[in-house]
């Protein structure tokens, strides 16, 4: 190891698991781009290895790196948020076991749980989950064996108490999820406030340049874990060496990047705030956000993730999400660049018509890093021209 647990997030993102190479001292470890491993004997592998779906150096240092910053024991990387989180609730949960999970998930995650997973008998109930009251409710009226959390909420910023809902998840035997993934680890770490699992898209802040898809699951219950990696070996869906060494690179930056997010965030939301067009602005850092004070004791600052409603209705948001030249319309979140979104239409089209649609005057900004006075003379322009 060339970290210390003792050491600040910082000096363990650039060195956690990043051993100098012992051959050539390559201060950067090499990219492993091999799908198999030469054996000094049969059954006598070479510090462990064998085949790349069972392990590979340049995704196991990753690992190490997620774990290191998240606080935990075990992380297992894969090929995308999605295929971590049905690696893990395969591994978590049994046929008739229910999931309790937030009224405004993402619509991926939903789409895996409530079409997928549910041909496979797991039940599920959407709730506020920033309502304490609500979640003990479907928590205590269904087999629930599995809470899951994300906070900030996608796409309407909602902060859900991670240490309250641990304990009513506890108190009923069931495990607690957070997806990290808007938060990211330099911001949150959802293991210290109690819960068993953290999930993650690492395509999005973790990489943090929009090159490389995968997910990330990490935990401290050693047997959670040992079910996890079976699974993970068994089904295969492990992030490439590339994805993996991509990833590594960026989560080296991660603290410099959130830094520099959360401050552009945080002064487009103020200036959001006062143009006539705009209905409400969704952004835990400021004060009048209702999850405000408790964002602020969970999480070392607020992120670049950025909600916003128009008075026009559907036609004024999408007029705004197609009139942008800085920020790119597209899909995903987290990386450099500044992206917009119509979740309507786009992230969260597949729970239209649910109790999880999202509101159609509703765009979603995933603040880059750009020149603050460049990002708010983008949107000032698109919005002008609603008038």
């Amino acid at each position: 190891m060339t970290h210390s647990d003792a050491q600040g997030f910082n000096t363990r993102a650039v060195h956690a698991g990043q051993t100098p190479d012992p051959i050539t001292g390559a201060v950067i470890p090499p990219l492993y781009q091999t799908t198999t491993f030469a054996q000094d004997g049969i059954g006598r592998l070479r510090n462990g290895y064998e085949y790349g779906r069972g392990g590979n150096p340049t995704r196991d240092a990753l690992q190490v790196q997620i774990a290191a910053l998240e606080g935990g024991k075990h992380a297992f990387s894969f090929s995308s948020g999605l295929a971590a989180e049905d690696a893990l609730i395969r591994a978590a949960l049994r046929p008739g076991d229910h999931i309790v999970l937030g009224n405004d998930a993402y619509g991926g995650t939903y789409r895996l749980i409530d079409r997928v997973l549910s041909q496979w008998g797991i039940t599920n109930s959407a709730v506020d989950m920033a309502d304490t009251d609500a979640v003990q409710a479907a928590i205590s009226a269904n087999n629930t064996r599995m809470v899951w959390v994300e906070t900030p909420s996608n796409p309407m910023m909602k902060i859900t108490d991670i240490a309250a809902t641990a304990q009513l998840a506890h108190d009923a035997g069931a495990l607690l999820v957070v997806d990290n993934t808007f938060a990211s680890p330099y911001l949150q770490q959802p293991l210290t406030f109690g819960a068993d699992v953290v999930v993650h898209s690492t395509t999005k802040y973790i990489g943090g340049h929009s090159d490389a898809s995968g997910g990330a699951v990490v935990v401290d219950d050693d047997g959670l874990a040992e079910k996890i990696g079976f699974v993970q070996f068994a089904v295969g869906a492990v992030s490439a060496p590339m994805e993996a060494w991509l990833t590594t690179r960026g989560l080296k930056t991660l603290g410099v990047r959130m830094d520099r997010h959360s401050s552009n965030a945080l002064a487009i939301a103020r200036w959001l705030q006062e143009q006539d067009e705009v209905e409400r602005v969704y952004y835990p850092g400021l004060p009048e956000h209702p999850g405000h004070d408790l964002a602020a004791a969970q999480m070392k600052d607020f992120g670049g993730m950025i909600s916003v409603t128009f008075r026009g209705g559907a036609e004024a948001a999408k007029k705004v999400a197609e009139n942008t030249s800085v920020f790119i319309l597209a899909e995903s979140l987290g990386g450099i660049e500044s992206l917009m979104n119509y979740p309507s239409d786009m992230t969260h089209a597949s729970v239209k018509g649910t109790e999880l649609a999202v509101p159609e005057n509703l765009i979603r900004l995933s603040v880059g890093i750009e020149d603050i006075e460049d990002l708010i003379g983008d949107l000032e322009q698109a919005i002008a021209a609603l008038r």
